[in-house]
């Protein structure tokens, strides 16, 4: 019932978190400044929105900011309760989160550049893009893949760098096989948002690349099932 563990959950874990990088880039660059899974970013934006600096908007933040939240909590209730039952909570917290993000798509269908879209329809956009990175956030925290959590790099950062030759700080995995780890982790994130920006530039629509990220997240959780089901078998 649970996730399979392994090479099979780093990859998983890997694709997830280069999936978060695209979109990532689709809210910053076009749907104003605004992140849907980096909410520490969208902490300061929001300060600096109140405080009237940078032209960030106060709404559109604080409706990610929410909208994640919410998501967080939806995620916990439903991953959870699926656990107690003894369902398999993974597959089915990755198809709610595919689910939304095409749904978000389809709120900024047919719109050109998402920069046009009128001010509710963009915040409905983030709002449901933020509440699917929401339940993502669970989703990693309950899956517990050391170094990766799909949506934050600061602290697998610092642990590359202080576990590093450089930091030699042995607590920190200094002398470990951690790094290679951390560093697939980080630049699985450098990666999506290098993948999303350029796909942005190459022309591509806002709403297409959503509804691909959508389409990969579908994917994984009907393999899922698969890859957990060989491991048990093998184990």
């Amino acid at each position: 019932m649970e996730p399979p563990s392994g090479t099979a959950l780093t990859v998983i874990m890997v694709c997830l978190t280069v999936a978060t990088g695209v979109l990532d880039a689709v809210s910053f660059l076009t749907l104003g400044h605004v992140f849907t899974a980096n909410q520490t970013g969208n902490l300061l934006f929001l300060g600096f929105g109140i405080a009237g600096q940078g032209g960030l908007s106060v709404v559109a933040t604080a409706v990610s900011i929410g909208a994640f939240a919410l998501g967080a909590v939806l995620g916990a209730r439903l991953e959870s309760t699926l656990a107690v039952r003894r369902h398999q909570w993974f597959p089915v917290a990755l198809a709610t989160e595919a689910t939304l993000l095409a749904v978000a798509a389809a709120a900024a269908w047919e719109s050109g550049p998402a920069e046009g879209l009128p001010p509710g329809r963009r915040w409905a956009v983030i709002g449901l893009m933020a509440l699917a990175m929401g339940m993502r956030n669970v989703t990693a925290m309950r899956v517990a893949s050391p170094d990766l959590t799909t949506t934050v790099q600061t602290r697998v950062m610092t642990a590359l760098v202080s576990g590093s030759p450089l930091g030699h700080d042995k607590r920190l995995g200094y002398g470990t096989h951690a790094a290679g780890r951390r560093l697939i982790s980080v630049g699985s994130m450098f990666s999506g948002g290098l993948l999303g920006a350029g796909m942005l530039g190459a022309g591509a629509r806002p709403t297409l690349v959503i509804l691909l990220v959508a389409a990969c997240v579908a994917a994984t959780a009907c393999l899922v099932p698969r890859l957990s089901h060989r491991h048990t078998t093998e184990d």
